[in-house]
């Protein structure tokens, strides 16, 4: 009996001690997987494993200690991801990204940082979330070794051409004596340049390097001072820096991908390659104290190739609170939806639908119980509504798509588009920090209810809000009902482009503009202050239920004589 009582205890032992084995433990640090702070070596793999063990073993929080962790493409891992508004088939044929931290399929994990920095190396999408849920990054830092982005200094000029220096970043080598920026196993090979004046802080867009540099000869003087045998007619700004980096867009800085609850909190992001941050079909995203900018010692200019943040078809709400943006060759934060275009009726409830714009395509955009909206092209209105049945990819580019009703009768078939209504988000958009951006500070389309509140816009190139909305060339879907604008401060925006050059824009892609269908509506501007060089606050098309009130407009520069409006309105009340 004493023997029976004894193995008894045993085996009850070893349950527990299993049972416990496969309870969730609370904390565990990236160094128990041999990830040492500031050793220079090559972490990836161990940060791999680090996840993996927090995924099978319900780990709550993985920590790191302060320092610098490096992180190389060996080790990491590699996923075929297609990816909106990044590249077409002919840009880049390869959608594989070399993703430094992968976290697939984890539940309620935050990953606290304590100020660490992860320095990438190569060309890498720093992290990913694939399926996952109640996800936290919470104080950590994200950077290049070897950003994606070079910065050229203009510093002098003779009767023989101009000599630059490059920042120390900005690698390069001498070839037939032609410039090629190089990189950690890359060069940069479709240049696109932005130049920044110190005098004015303005981004603005030029030809300097593609037309003038990268066809003159160039000499080193030393170590990061070269100079370029230009053309005798050629004058640029001494003091001005040009920043230069390649087009294609084949990584992103980060991909949050049909996941939900993801919250990023005191997160620094000091360059991202390709694109930034881009979050698809996610539900309820949180972004507060996320700075996306140079480090301060760094003296770099450039923190993003292309946008920020990219919201695309994304549902719940997001919250974008206390962040920073300064340095981006794009737009600080894009939220939008994808309009499908109708290509053919296989029945009446089966359509074929094709993703239009090149960059845009070959991702889950539909599911079964979605709700979508059928969009009439020209007057980029809504006007009929059903339920998705089924889905079925035909190929990457072409949607089937079972609906729960008859099609409409009078759907103009190669124009007509489909617009997934379940997946867009509430948005809103607070005491933020926007500067140095050639392109605009926000753009949304949704739906859902809008605020943009207590922002600073500070020289944003392009209009420093935009709302758009379009079937027609980008293919962003989103015609708005209810948006505030309300608290903010415009300071000196609008100085590259169009739409008239104003500081907020509304500006959808109908070609056939009624005022008894306008596209937008409810939109209210309400105390903000515009501090302006000479263009509009305001350029509004199609819009129904526009007000504005108690808004202040101090003029920096006086509006020119040619322009007398300081609100344009086209079809709008």
């Amino acid at each position: 009996m004493k023997h029976s009582r004894l193995l008894l205890a045993s085996i009850l032992a070893i349950c527990c001690s299993l049972h416990l084995q496969a309870q969730s433990i609370d904390t565990v640090n990236v160094a128990q997987f041999g990830a040492r702070a500031n050793s220079f070596e090559n972490c990836t793999k161990a940060l791999r494993q680090a996840i993996e063990y927090c995924r099978t073993h319900h780990v709550k929080v993985l920590t790191f200690e302060n320092g610098r962790y490096d992180l190389w493409p060996e080790g990491a891992q590699r996923r075929d991801f297609y990816i909106s508004n990044t590249s077409s088939e002919i840009e880049c044929p390869s959608k594989t990204k070399v993703i430094g931290l992968l976290l697939d399929s984890l539940q309620n994990l935050t990953i606290e940082g304590n100020g660490a920095t992860l320095m990438y190396h190569g060309k890498m999408t720093m992290l990913s979330t694939w399926h996952s849920s109640e996800i936290k990054l919470h104080n950590l830092h994200f950077d290049f070794e070897r950003p994606g982005g070079s910065e050229l200094t203009y510093i002098k000029q003779d009767n023989d051409g101009v000599v630059l220096k490059l920042h120390p970043d900005s690698r390069y080598t001498i070839i037939n004596h032609r410039l090629q920026l190089v990189g950690e196993g890359w060069r940069s090979n479709r240049n696109h340049c932005i130049e920044y004046s110190p005098e004015t802080q303005h981004f603005q867009y030029t030809n300097d390097f593609n037309k003038i540099l990268a066809h003159s000869d160039v000499e080193e003087i030393s170590s990061g001072i070269l100079k370029f045998h230009t053309p005798s007619t050629f004058q640029p700004q001494i003091g001005n820096t040009l920043t230069v980096r390649d087009i294609i867009r084949d990584q992103v800085g980060m991909f949050l991908a049909y996941s939900r609850n993801i919250t990023l909190q005191n997160v620094y992001v000091h360059y991202m390659h390709g694109l930034g941050i881009v979050s698809q079909f996610t539900r309820d995203i949180t972004m507060d104290s996320v700075y996306c900018e140079p480090r301060e010692d760094s003296g770099r200019l450039l923190a993003s190739s292309a946008d920020f943040m990219h919201f695309s078809g994304c549902a719940g709400k997001i919250t974008v609170t206390n962040c920073r943006y300064a340095g981006a060759q794009d737009d600080c934060i894009n939220v939008h939806g994808t309009n499908l275009r109708i290509i053919r009726k296989f029945d009446n409830r089966t359509l074929e639908l094709h993703f239009m714009h090149p960059q845009t395509y070959g991702f889950e955009a539909f599911f079964p119980g979605d709700t979508v909206y059928f969009v009439r092209a020209a007057r980029m209105l809504r006007y009929s509504q059903c339920t998705v049945k089924a889905v079925k990819a035909l190929n990457p580019r072409t949607i089937q798509l079972v609906l729960n009703r008859d099609i409409p009768t009078d759907i103009e078939l190669n124009h007509d588009c489909i617009e997934n209504f379940t997946w867009t988000p509430e948005v809103e958009i607070r005491d933020n920090f926007f500067t140095r951006t050639s392109t605009r500070g926000v753009l949304v389309t949704t739906p859902r209810k809008a605020v943009i509140a207590n922002n600073t816009f500070l020289k944003t190139g392009m209009s420093a809000i935009l709302i758009e909305g379009d079937a027609e060339g980008w293919f962003e879907s989103g015609p708005v009902t209810d948006v505030l604008i309300k608290g903010n401060t415009f300071i000196d925006c609008g100085f590259n482009a169009n739409p008239e050059r104003a500081t907020i824009a509304i500006n959808p892609s109908n070609k056939i503009i009624d005022p008894k269908f306008p596209v937008h509506k409810n939109i209210r501007i309400i105390g903000n202050t515009f501090e302006q060089s000479g263009n509009p606050i305001l350029y509004a098309k199609s819009v129904a239920g526009l007000k504005l009130k108690n808004n202040t407009i101090k003029w920096l520069t006086p509006l020119p004589k040619d322009k007398k409006e300081i609100i344009i309105a086209r079809k709008s009340k």
